[in-house]
């Protein structure tokens, strides 16, 4: 399994269901090409976890919290490499293209940041080339915004083109009718696991303990509607209407060789969040990005280069009392990096729609009917291994 990105070091948990039993959903691990049957396993093992392992979504085992986590993790790993325990495992190794894939969690609430510099940077110029490219606030605080949880939708998930309300800077009033501008948005998401009382923040040591997991993510975007709507309350229906996730959860301590130094601070942070101090394990993640067209590599977003973590991003979410639920999803917003193929958007990656993409298939400002975006990533592993994180894969459907 050396060569695998789903390897012992790997293990992310997701939810599946066989054609024979088509309204049982179980938890599973994937494991190279196969799925473990983690409450069946569990079950045979004689595991002190079977119940959690045996419920129809993630949100059990997540809400156990870390030291069950950590067992779990460990348990599942013997089970599959220990020589005493292969015969028994194999027994509920399940063919990967034989079972069908589900969201991984109950999505309890979904907030969204804008964490990368390249990327902010990149749209104050667009939006904004005679005045600063960052807001005042971008290097004190991470910036974010509230989406919602009910449109978060597993990969493979056809994303209908969305209507609104559009109106160029040409026309006098705004016109209804589908998106022209759509767009996607290369991301990850951490999905929390413990939750928090109300009135209590989370500090950036508390990070480890309260979430579950990373997943890739594309948060889908109409920019002709987002552009209508924005001022003065931010976001809305240009983003709310599709949000798609991977079916497979790699849990944090799955990328702990993957740790890296955020980039450096232009100006001292307020306590809550500085992480500059001795005891704050690194909160930058060395993540490999890929982001594709119908097949045709589009960008390469470098993780590594995000402003703001997700330790800092999960201590801002609580410091004013806000309380953590069990499923609670929150993403990184775009990943960027400071090349032109390193932009994780359409926007961007044709500034603003003036620089069209010449592909194989044709030229590209933003998405048209048919097209399906896959995104990819992995992460370095112990001893030269390396950790994939599930894909993202969604095609447009036209609007009826």
């Amino acid at each position: 399994m050396s060569d695998t990105l789903f390897g012992p070091d790997n293990l992310p948990y997701g939810l599946f269901t066989t054609p024979d039993a088509p309204g049982h959903r179980r938890l599973g691990v994937r494991f190279g090409d196969d799925v473990l049957d983690l409450g069946a396993a569990a079950a045979a093992f004689g595991s002190l976890h079977t119940e959690v392992l045996r419920a129809p979504s993630l949100n059990a085992l997540m809400a156990a919290g870390r030291p069950v986590w950590q067992a779990v993790r460990a348990e599942v790993r013997a089970w599959l490499t220990d020589e005493t325990h292969r015969e028994t495992a194999a027994r509920h190794l399940l063919p990967l293209p034989q079972v069908r894939l589900h969201l991984p969690f109950e999505v309890a609430d979904y907030v969204d940041f804008y964490a990368s510099e390249h990327h902010a940077t990149n749209v104050g110029r667009i939006f904004r080339p005679d005045s600063e490219a960052l807001t005042p606030n971008w290097k004190h605080l991470p910036i974010g915004y509230h989406g919602r949880a009910g449109t978060v939708v597993v990969s493979g998930t056809p994303v209908t083109r969305p209507r609104g309300q559009r109106k160029p800077p040409s026309e006098p009033v705004p016109a209804f009718g589908p998106s022209q501008r759509l767009d996607i948005e290369a991301e990850v998401g951490f999905v929390v696991g413990t939750p928090s009382t109300m009135g209590t923040p989370v500090g950036l040591a508390g990070f480890r303990e309260h979430v579950f997991g990373v997943t890739l993510l594309n948060d889908w975007s109409a920019r002709d509607i987002q552009a209508w709507e924005y001022v003065p309350l931010g976001p809305f229906l240009g983003k709310s209407f599709a949000t798609t996730v991977s079916p497979w959860i790699t849990p944090l301590d799955a990328l702990d060789a993957a740790r890296v130094a955020p980039p450096p601070r232009d100006f001292p942070l307020l306590p809550y969040l500085d992480d500059s101090a001795g005891g704050i394990e690194p909160g930058g993640y060395d993540l490999r990005m890929t982001v594709r067209l119908n097949g045709h590599t589009l960008a390469e977003p470098p993780f590594s280069t995000m402003y703001w973590t997700a330790a800092q991003q999960l201590a801002h979410m609580t410091v004013n009392g806000a309380s953590l639920r069990t499923g609670d999803l929150y993403a990184s917003g775009t990943v960027s990096g400071a090349e032109p193929a390193q932009r994780g958007s359409l926007l961007e990656l044709t500034w603003g729609g003036r620089e069209p993409l010449e592909l194989p298939d044709g030229k590209r400002t933003f998405l048209e009917d048919g097209d399906e975006v896959t995104l990819t990533a992995w992460a370095p592993g112990p001893g030269g291994t390396r950790v994939g994180l599930g894909d993202v894969t969604g095609r447009v459907t036209p609007v009826e």
